[in-house]
């Protein structure tokens, strides 16, 4: 066949250039502010930053006149109609609580899941500290809320100190820099993930509705349609997205709160690739090679095209059936997570209206002062006594560097409650009032927490050389 000359083409493979995307290139807008807006989004404090921005912003609209436009926005209605079926009828606030953080409990499992098989919860020794410590760190913070509220009519809020708000903890953390030892800030994160677990079953247990079997039944189907779908190698990501809206609408028929379908999908998303990247280099290698015979006399025909259009799609599926569907499907939910669906979920939660009664009538409300010592003091206690003792019984150790000092500051910073604090608020509750008043008891509790820790990890000193000066103190 005759090969015309392809005018795109260089007469040489080194004399071509790489073409770039537009964020990639010196113009003004990519160059002073989208590439600097990825940097700072790569920064690991950065999500709470953003948290930060849009919870002071629901407060201050809370507390002017734009309340009535705020409150109005988010009880507006969405509707959604097949034919004479309603299928949805959600607000605004519904939206973002109900579905857009199922995306978050998602990524909360798929981060428990990958812990599970390749980080520190695979040693059941090594995970041992932790796991017994974020048990302590949360039954002791309930016992506390259950204490300040028993015999009154709001003691379903006794969940709502138990959670740890992972960007804010770590952003503490961070903040600190080589004053916190690495083992410390392991200890921290493995912990969290640990409380978010904790956090999934008290939802799912005890802060659902009234259960219709039959829907109940119907998500579950959607869930074991996944399984068997994953288990015969169907890859199609579509599939499994339409079944997770499947189950999330069968699960808010149900009775159980819809964002639990999220922690399932989560769950059973498979951790290793389907392909072995071993096989990777070959038949990658093989397939370029096609290309580059093709090319050969730096022309191509149109069959050639055709045939090349065909091996970069195998590449390309190639290179994404070597990655795990955990990693990949985390990687991408990430950044919408952390920068987009939590900022959404403070921005529409941390709307509090300060009270218009003295500050001592307030601080006084059992329901405050329950939230806000549970995760002060049940915190700091739950965790750090849970470890202490498991150390001192020699059934544990502390991680690399990290003392006692360093335990107790990272106990106090667990204590920073917010998101899934708020989240759990916002199902205990139905009146506004009592909500406020969790938020507020929140927002002190998590302030206390996040200083009191900085300020004991501070005063901590450097980490020491090993473990065992560890132990030792």
């Amino acid at each position: 066949m005759t090969r015309a000359a392809d005018p795109d083409q260089s007469s040489g493979p080194t004399s071509q250039t790489v073409a770039h995307s537009w964020r990639a290139t010196d113009r003004f807008v990519p160059r002073v502010v989208v590439r600097p807006l990825q940097s700072l989004m790569e920064v690991e404090t950065s999500s709470a930053a953003f948290i930060l921005v849009a919870t002071v912003a629901a407060l201050v609209v809370a507390n002017t006149p734009l309340v009535e436009a705020y409150e109005h926005f988010w009880e507006t209605t969405l509707t959604l109609e097949l034919g004479d079926l309603q299928v949805l009828h959600l607000t605004f606030h519904e939206l973002v609580n109900d579905a857009l953080m199922t995306l978050f409990f998602l990524l909360v499992s798929l981060e428990i899941k990958r812990e599970m098989v390749f980080g520190e919860l695979r040693d059941p020794r090594a995970a041992a500290l932790p796991i017994v410590a974020a048990v302590g760190g949360m039954v002791v913070p309930a016992l506390i809320y259950v204490a300040f509220n028993l015999g009154g009519n709001h003691l379903h809020g006794w969940g709502i100190p138990m959670a740890t708000d992972i960007a804010f903890a770590v952003a503490v953390i961070t903040s600190l820099g080589s004053r916190v030892p690495l083992g410390a800030r392991l200890f921290l994160l493995t912990l969290a993930i640990v409380d978010d677990l904790g956090a999934i079953l008290v939802i799912a247990l005890f802060y659902s509705g009234g259960i219709s079997f039959l829907w109940l039944l119907a998500a579950v189907g959607t869930v074991l349609a996944a399984v068997l779908l994953r288990r015969a190698r169907v890859r199609a990501l579509w599939v499994f997205i339409a079944l997770g809206c499947g189950g999330w609408i069968a699960l808010h028929e149900s009775g159980v709160h819809a964002t639990i379908i999220g922690v399932a999908f989560g769950l059973i998303t498979p951790a290793y690739a389907m392909l072995s990247p071993n096989v990777y280099p070959e038949v990658a290698n093989s397939l370029v090679g096609e290309v580059v015979g093709r090319n050969e006399d730096g022309s191509v025909s149109a069959d050639e095209h055709e045939a090349n259009d065909h091996t970069l799609r195998e590449i390309r599926r190639l290179s994404v059936e070597t990655q795990s569907p955990l990693h990949r499907v985390e990687t991408r939910l990430a950044p919408y997570v952390a920068f987009g669906i939590v900022p959404v979920f403070a921005f529409a939660n941390a709307g509090l209206t300060f009270p218009d009664v003295p500050a001592s009538e307030w601080a006084t409300d059992p329901v405050v002062l329950g939230i806000a010592l549970g995760l002060v003091v049940g915190k700091t206690l739950g965790i750090f006594s849970a470890a202490w003792l498991l150390v001192r019984s020699g059934v544990a150790r502390y991680p690399t560097g990290m003392t006692q000092t360093h335990l107790l500051g990272v106990s106090m910073t667990a204590g920073v409650g917010f998101t899934v604090a708020i989240f759990v608020a916002t199902l205990a509750f139905e009146d506004g009032e009592i909500i406020d008043l969790a938020k507020l008891g929140i927002m002190i509790g998590s302030l206390v927490a996040a200083v009191g820790g900085y300020l004991i990890l501070r005063t901590a000193g450097a980490p020491p050389e090993s473990g065992e000066e560890a132990v030792r103190s």
